[in-house]
Parts: C-alpha cells; structure tokens; sequence
C-alpha cells in the first residue's frame, strides 16, 4: 500500500455518510480532516470522537470540515457513530483504507496506551467487540487536506489511540 505524503493530491472523493449526506472531497471551501477509525463498535475510537464531537464548534470555526471513516458496515455504524455532528463513512471492503495506505498491525491493541484508552471507552459506553469482517488490529490515520485536494499534513498512527487531537488538528488548520 502506497501512503500519501505532504503536497500528494488525493484526487476526487464522492463518499456517502452513513445519514446518506453527501460527502465531496476535496471541499472547495473548507479543509477536511480525514480520519480513518478501526471498526464501529472501537471504544479508542468512540472515546476519541466524542472528543471530537465535543469541540466540533471550533473544529468548524477553524475552517475545518470532519470526516471520519471505519471499516464496518453502516448498519454496524449507526448506533455508535450515527449521532456524531459530523459525516462518519462506512468502508467496509477497506477501498479508502487501501487508497490512503492505512494498515493493520498486532500493536493497534499491544501498545501499553491502548489499553488505558480502552478502558476509558468501554467506561463511557459506546463499545463492541468486532463485528464480522471487522478486526481489532487496524491502525488510525489522519489527513489535513486542502481545498485543492493536496494533503497538508499526514499521520499514520503506530497503534490504536495514535491519532491527533483536537488541540494538534486545530493548530494544523491554523498553519499558513
């Protein structure tokens, strides 16, 4: 799998939200935070969301358009991710991930900082064991893409809770 670098080009994304809204990347007026998530029932990644969900106002403040993408169904996503206020896509034969270069590797759940997180989200919650067709083992990934499709910055995470923060993508979008 080939991974995106600063200033590589993603080219024309036309993706459905699991609400059925329309989701165009690029977004000739806003940046987009493509965040690729592991499977709907993740609490890591349920525990991250409603972070982000929490500070959606300034993310949009910031310019800033969310999207974020797992590898399940969207029936298996709707309970989980179906309220977020923002797009949340389902990809559950993994084309995006592939695309983007996301991967799998046994230290998503090895990493000691995983299992904090994972208790943290099994407490608020929103979790499940994987689904079928969905694995524990993927890996998170963002990008900042800009308003011409170029990626601005990039992180592919080395295990689970690997990912930016709000605080990280909100002076990302700030940068000139």
């Amino acid at each position: 799998m080939a991974r995106f670098r600063n200033g590589q080009s993603v080219g024309l994304l036309d993706l459905t939200a699991i609400t059925g809204q329309r989701v165009r990347i690029p977004d000739p007026d806003h940046l987009v935070h493509l965040q690729f998530r592991r499977f709907a029932g993740c609490p890591i990644c349920n525990l991250h969301l409603r972070s982000i969900a929490r500070r959606h106002d300034e993310i949009v403040a910031a310019g800033v358009r969310e999207v974020a993408v797992f590898h399940s169904t969207a029936a298996a996503m709707r309970p989980y991710q179906g309220a977020l206020p923002f797009a949340a896509v389902a990809d559950p034969g993994r084309r995006l991930y592939a695309r983007f270069g996301v991967e799998a590797s046994p230290w998503a759940v090895l990493h000691p900082r995983t299992w904090i997180a994972a208790l943290r989200g099994v407490a608020g919650g929103d979790a499940a064991p994987p689904g079928r067709g969905e694995t524990a083992l993927g890996l998170p990934a963002d990008f900042l893409i800009g308003t011409d499709g170029r990626v601005l910055a990039h992180k592919y995470g080395h295990h689970a809770d690997d990912q930016w923060s709000v605080d990280d993508l909100l002076q990302l979008a700030h940068r000139p």
